[in-house]
């Protein structure tokens, strides 16, 4: 069984979130991605977070999966020699440094198709190579930030809120790589080599596109409203026991309404014109979210899940971390997997999100720093092992 991606080489020059969720998705997919590292240092997320400083922490493991390490000192001239030889026989170079750090490496575009005139470059900046802000740097707080989310997330009156996906980073990684594909499959028709750009803001806009309707219709800026986002009566509601994320999440239209009244022991508002209508409950949310509350706080969010949506009504539990790690459903869906990892012992892992009919994906441990230098540059440039050696005692890998 062959891997969509098989025969693809990229050179990841990337690291923290942005990058890595980019170049994981294209290794689960069967890409040959070599992360490429400064010797002794590595991307700084192997040590982030670090519960115990000898062994890489999560921060890097969830990220960077199915990848080669390779280590290789590009401020030297022999470790940039090196990388343009690796170039040459590669498909995809990607990097998210700071702006204008692959220049002062002397590795600009322009550098690499000389290296490879079929070379895709993707560059994955916070705010682009070009406009106003091109060379400001950014993080996932401030990609929310100058993107809409985080003015529309949170509770009326209060400050603006932090969104917990990492729409910013990973939301960016995910733009890239639809990118780069579409770049790949350019080349191939053409035969020349392409350039992928991606800013993390350009990402969070294009996420944001659902919430900028309200703005495209009144010309006013979305007003946080928590829960009650869509200008109707709350989309969660508390559960039994009570704690704090003992909730369920519902959506009450066409029939959802009536069936959940009958459950309720409401019977009698069934039809009520004060309710009976999206526009009209949208009108009273207090009236409807105690009524919705009395019932869903007299049953558990599992108990209320699996009654509610066998019944046809939207319905998700607000599941709490620990137990999106224990979900059946994902587990049997391989979204969490487990990994025996010789180095760093078993841990559980996030799969690949995206499911293909002929690509079984084995989630493999990430790479310890510099594991396959070796076997990269003797296997794809032919050095022996006497240059080996000498390129480690001189500090080049």
């Amino acid at each position: 069984m062959t891997s969509p991606l098989e025969g693809i080489r990229i050179l990841d020059l990337t690291q923290v979130q942005a990058g890595p969720s980019c170049t994981q998705l294209l290794a689960w997919l069967g890409a040959d991605v070599i992360k490429v590292e400064e010797p002794g240092v590595g991307d700084r997320t192997r040590h982030e977070m670090a519960v115990d400083p000898d062994v890489d922490s999560f921060y890097f493991l969830v990220f960077n999966s199915n990848k080669r390490s390779l280590t290789l000192n590009l401020k030297t001239d022999e470790g940039r020699a090196l990388f343009l030889r690796l170039v040459g026989v590669s498909d995809i170079v990607v990097e998210n440094y700071a702006p204008g750090q692959m220049k002062r490496f002397d590795l600009a575009y322009e550098t690499l198709k000389k290296a490879n005139p079929k070379i895709v470059y993707a560059t994955i900046k916070g705010f682009g190579t070009y406009g106003p802000y091109a060379d400001f740097k950014s993080f996932e707080h401030i990609a929310q930030a100058m993107g809409g989310a985080m003015s529309a997330n949170g509770n009326t009156g209060d400050e603006p809120i932090f969104v917990a996906p990492g729409v910013g980073d990973s939301g960016t990684g995910l733009h890239c790589a639809v990118g780069m594909l579409a770049a790949l499959r350019q080349r191939d028709q053409t035969g020349e080599s392409q350039m992928v750009e991606v800013s993390m803001q350009d990402a969070v806009v294009n996420l944001m596109r659902i919430r900028m309707i309200d703005t495209l219709n009144s010309h006013k800026p979305v007003v946080r409203n928590g829960n009650r986002s869509w200008g109707g009566p709350s989309l969660i509601y508390p559960c039994r026991p009570g704690g704090p994320n003992d909730y369920v999440a519902l959506v009450l239209a066409g029939d959802s309404w009536d069936t959940l009244l009958a459950l309720a022991g409401k019977s009698d508002l069934i039809g009520d014109e004060r309710y009976a209508t999206k526009e009209a409950r949208d009108q009273r949310p207090d009236e409807v979210e105690a009524i919705v509350g009395a019932y869903t706080m007299t049953k558990g969010k599992h108990e209320l899940l699996d009654e509610l949506a066998g019944l046809g009504i939207p319905c998700g539990a607000v599941l709490d971390t620990c137990e999106v790690l224990e979900d059946p459903h994902l587990k049997a869906r391989e979204m969490v997997v487990e990994v025996d990892d010789p180095a760093r012992g078993r841990y559980k892992a996030m799969g690949s999100p995206i499911k293909i009919s002929s690509n079984e994906v084995n989630v493999r441990p990430p790479p310890l720093l510099g594991e396959n230098s070796d076997e990269v540059l003797s296997g794809l440039l032919g050095v022996g092992e006497h240059e080996l050696d000498a390129l480690r005692s001189s500090g080049i890998i």
